[in-house]
This record gives structure tokens, C-alpha cells and sequence, in this order.
């Protein structure tokens, strides 16, 4: 199935469906807000048949923004935004903590039919203007099926020390508090995935029995409101994220259906891990939007089919 893509430059490149519903916007332009730790991100996102599976800005959390990538807790920095998690004192807004993602150029961009593929160049500037990280990430727009109602979006990203210290990534539950290990690419649903049904690869069901769980992928189903229909989105890893061999750290599900819907593929969960100066890390993630409530064993077929 043909694609359009559009690039408002400085601002936004979207993708639209052959019959015009734009599935994707990846927002970079500079956001206004340095307390919401400003750095690109996808929103809205949208299944084939139009509906939206991204939140923006949520009356709970307003750095929560689509589709992007965090990192919660590094070095005493909060590259996720908004109040930071100090033991024995809960969240604080500490805004000489909050950093930012800077974009600086896409290296790689290109469209093909059925196929957009761009490299996106960023630097992580802490709170003091200092540059910590060199990032580069890739997306991709593919498997874009009307037949199948799904569409695949798989994101990576290859990030580098440039400070002449050690990285420690963490996450609040590294910083003393249970089971709240989030940090690395994150979803935020839109008020209607509330309540909505999380399952994995096998065992149990639920946000709450897969939160800090580990497997291939987890996939969160709802029914929407305003219009009479379901949606499912499902994140899954490459396989070298789960190789002990060639991941840099062990990840695990952060997942909650309320009171807030969210995913996080957490690389820091339960333990910190650093990343020496010069060195660098790699993951990669890959996102259906999909029409429909698919159950296990569906999710399960199509992933089969969708080699990476």
C-alpha cells in the first residue's frame, strides 16, 4: 500500500495512508516548555481507519507527549520531564535537574512506496548547556496493510557518552521506589486506552501482573470512545535487546492501565547500568498500530510474519 510523506521543515515530517489519513506525525521542532524536557516526538499516531493511539500533553502528566524517547534518571539529570523522584521525599520539581534532546539534522531521508526511512542526528544537553550524549536514531513507516488494518513503525537508537565521565542510566525504582522502573522509548495512550486490556507473548494478563516483566513483546488493546471500534498497539523488541551477549543492560515492561494507559520499553528497571566516556549502546523497537482488538494469538501470527 503507497504512502505520502510531507516535511514541514523545522517543524514536523508526516505520513499519510493512501486514502489521505495521516498515520504519523514525528515532531522536532523546538518546544517551548524547558521543564517538559523538550525533544522529539510522534503524535499523534493513528491506525489505518483513522483513530488516534497517542495522548499529548494530559492533564496529569503535560510532558507526556506520544511516542519518545526518555531516560528518567542519568547522572542526577531527568531526561523525561516534568518533577523528579528524590527518595524519601517523593516528586519534586526540580527544574535545574530537567535536560533536553536537541535535534541537529536528518542525515538519511528517504521515501520509497510503500516505505519511508529517515536517520535523525541528536545531542542530550543537560540542565547546564552541557552535551552528554550523541544520539542517532532511525525510524521507519513500513508494512503499511489496509487488509491487515496494521501498520509498523520500528525505532532505533545508537547513543554515545561524549562527557569525560560515566552515563548512569536509572530509573525512579533504581532510585528507591517500587515498581515504577520507567525510563527509555515511551507511549502514552489517550484517555480511551484507560483501563484497557495489556497481554504478552505468554502468561499472564494485565498491566498490573506484566509490570516489570520481561519478554518479546507486550501488546495493549482498547475500545474507543465516539466511534464503535477497538485499537491495538503492540511493542516489540529486536531480538539482540534480549540477548545478554549484545545488550548493554536487560530490559523489562513498564506498563500500567491505570490510572494513566503507558508503556515503556524500561532499560533500567531494577539496577543502573553506565556507560564509560566514548562508548555507546544500541536498541531496537518496533510499534504496530493496528484497527481491531487482536487477541494473543494474532499478534503472535503477524509478528511471525514481519521479520526484522
Amino acid at each position: 500500500m503507497s504512502i505520502r510523506v510531507s516535511h514541514v521543515h523545522g517543524e514536523h515530517i508526516a505520513v499519510e495512508a493512501a486514502d489521505g489519513t495521516e498515520i504519523l506525525r514525528y515532531v522536532y521542532r523546538p518546544d517551548p516548555d524547558p521543564f517538559e524536557a523538550p525533544k522529539p516526538y510522534a503524535h499523534p499516531v493513528r491506525t489505518l481507519a483513522g483513530r488516534t493511539v497517542t495522548g499529548y500533553r494530559p492533564s496529569d502528566h503535560r510532558w507526556h507527549k506520544g511516542l519518545q524517547m526518555t531516560a528518567s534518571h542519568l547522572s542526577g539529570q531527568n531526561f523525561w520531564g516534568g518533577n523528579c523522584y528524590v527518595h524519601g521525599q517523593g516528586y519534586l520539581a526540580m527544574p535545574e535537574r530537567v535536560g533536553s534532546m536537541r535535534h541537529d539534522g536528518f542525515p538519511v531521508f528517504a521515501v520509497e512506496d510503500d516505505r519511508l526511512t529517515f536517520a535523525e542526528e541528536l545531542t542530550w544537553v543537560e540542565n547546564g548547556g552541557a552535551q552528554w550524549a550523541r544520539e542517532e536514531r532511525g525510524l521507519t513507516v513500513h508494512s503499511v496493510d489496509q487488509e491487515a488494518g496494521a501498520w509498523a513503525l520500528d525505532w532505533s537508537i545508537r547513543l554515545t557518552n561524549i562527557r569525560d565521565a560515566p552515563l548512569a542510566f536509572g530509573s525512579p525504582t533504581t532510585a528507591g521506589r517500587e515498581m515504577a522502573g520507567y525510563t527509555g522509548l515511551q507511549w502514552r495512550g489517550p484517555r480511551d486506552f484507560t483501563g484497557g486490556s495489556a497481554f504478552a507473548a505468554e502468561g499472564d494478563t494485565g498491566a498490573e501482573k506484566l509490570m516489570g516483566t520481561q519478554g518479546p513483546w507486550l501488546a495493549f488493546t482498547t475500545e474507543h470512545d465516539d466511534v464503535d471500534g477497538h485499537s491495538t498497539i503492540v511493542f516489540a523488541h529486536a531480538p539482540e535487546n534480549l540477548d545478554q551477549k549484545t545488550a548493554i543492560h536487560e530490559s523489562h515492561w513498564f506498563v500500567r492501565a491505570e490510572p494513566i494507559p503507558t508503556v515503556a520499553f524500561s532499560w533500567a528497571f531494577f539496577e543502573e547500568f553506565e556507560l564509560p566516556p566514548g562508548e555507546s549502546f544500541a536498541y531496537r523497537y518496533r510499534v504496530v498500530v493496528a484497527d481491531g482488538a487482536w487477541d494473543r494469538e494474532r499478534v503472535g501470527t503477524y509478528l511471525e510474519g514481519l521479520p526484522w
